[in-house]
């Protein structure tokens, strides 16, 4: 079967198109020519292209759209671009693989949702995170069952951020960056555990700025009920002078465990991933899971390889719109609960204070005066 290669184009020439780059469109040559390094700060565009071998740059966005010969774009861009670009693209017949966060509101999703449902292009949000091959392992054993009643969950993303970090300037501001640590470090580790675990039903959350003289948050505790009546807890900081990020579900037969230290606390789905059996033949069936062969991509490899077959099958997306939403879902939970001191149920429609965004009337006139970004990320 003769493969047909995509031509996708980069917007935003940052740290995280590199990542693109160098942990999924470098493993996927077959299926993608990366065609066109676009930014709106060309020598970073075209540096960007000398560096990974790409045959174009631009510093212009709609000449990428009006280019008949780019099939897709993918958008790492700071989040407040976002959604007039995913827009832009639609309405330009090009399909989108965007960044997380994916945008600013559970309105402007359900708006892009609309527009996706009746355009002949989609949108794939990027959660790669959840495509490691521990991370993966872990998923099967749940959805076979063996694990029992869920019980507790606990969930925490202690990292590290600074003046360097933030000296990016539109970082640690509402009206670019969005949000903190609840939006730019921990919503990975959020995903995989709403990945793993299913639904929440009511979030009770704290929310402070202790670490760094910014608008954002960057501390964070939360307790949830989840649907299925267990209880989990978050907590994120980005003062934590060893970084770490731990994930801990107690079920009536196992406990998993994954915690990962300092250089590997951005890679939780990587092994190892601890199991504790409640008995040798829970064990049993646990390894029986464990051998199953392991996919052959990872990461942002494995997204995009199943976004082209997607693209040509018609088949859902690894990563859907809908758990773009929820995941957005839940830092508009985490927000109005801080801001509220109220329990907020699951799930949030139209008819939530809420709906319109997270971000405070406060937060938007401390934003207000924040210089346009440039595109990258």
């Amino acid at each position: 079967m003769t493969v047909v290669k995509m031509n996708v184009a980069l917007i935003g020439c940052g740290w995280v198109a590199g990542l693109q780059m160098i942990n999924g469109f470098n493993h996927v040559s077959d299926l993608f020519n990366v065609q066109t390094a676009c930014d709106n700060d060309l020598a970073k565009a075209q540096a960007f292209a000398r560096e990974y071998g790409l045959p174009e740059a631009v510093a212009s966005y709609e000449a990428v759209l009006a280019d008949p010969q780019i099939d897709a774009v993918s958008i790492c861009t700071p989040p407040s671009l976002h959604h007039s670009m995913v827009k832009a693209a639609l309405a330009a017949g090009k399909n989108v693989i965007c960044e997380k966060p994916f945008t600013s509101s559970l309105e402007l999703v359900d708006d892009i949702m609309a527009m996706e449902a009746l355009s002949s292009a989609r949108v794939m949000p990027v959660f790669q995170y959840r495509f490691a091959p521990g991370l993966q392992r872990i998923r099967r054993i749940l959805a076979s069952g063996i694990a029992g009643k869920a019980y507790t969950s606990s969930v925490e993303t202690a990292w590290r951020r600074g003046s360097d970090y933030y000296a990016v300037p539109w970082r640690g501001k509402f009206a670019t960056e969005l949000g903190g640590v609840l939006l730019t470090q921990s919503i990975h580790i959020h995903d995989l555990f709403l990945y793993l675990r299913g639904p929440v039903a009511e979030v009770k959350a704290f929310k402070a700025t202790r670490v760094n003289p910014i608008e954002v948050e960057d501390c964070a505790v939360a307790a949830l009920r989840m649907e299925d009546g267990s209880l989990a807890s978050l907590t994120a900081t980005l003062g934590s002078i060893r970084p770490v990020t731990r994930i801990r579900l107690c079920f009536e037969n196992m406990v998993i465990e994954r915690q990962c230290f300092d250089e590997e606390a951005p890679r939780p789905g990587n092994e190892p991933w601890t199991i504790v059996p409640v008995s040798d033949e829970v064990a049993r069936k646990v390894a029986d899971i464990s051998a199953e062969p392991a996919e052959q991509y990872t990461s942002f490899a494995f997204q995009f390889a199943q976004f082209h077959r997607a693209i040509n099958t018609g088949e859902p997306f690894a990563v859907t719109l809908e758990d773009a939403r929820r995941s957005l879902e839940l830092v508009t939970a985490l927000f109005h609960s801080a801001e509220t001191d109220e329990t907020v149920s699951l799930p949030m429609d139209q008819h939530h204070e809420r709906y319109g965004g997270w971000i405070s009337h406060s937060s938007r006139a401390a934003g207000s005066a924040a210089a346009v970004p440039a595109l990258q990320e």
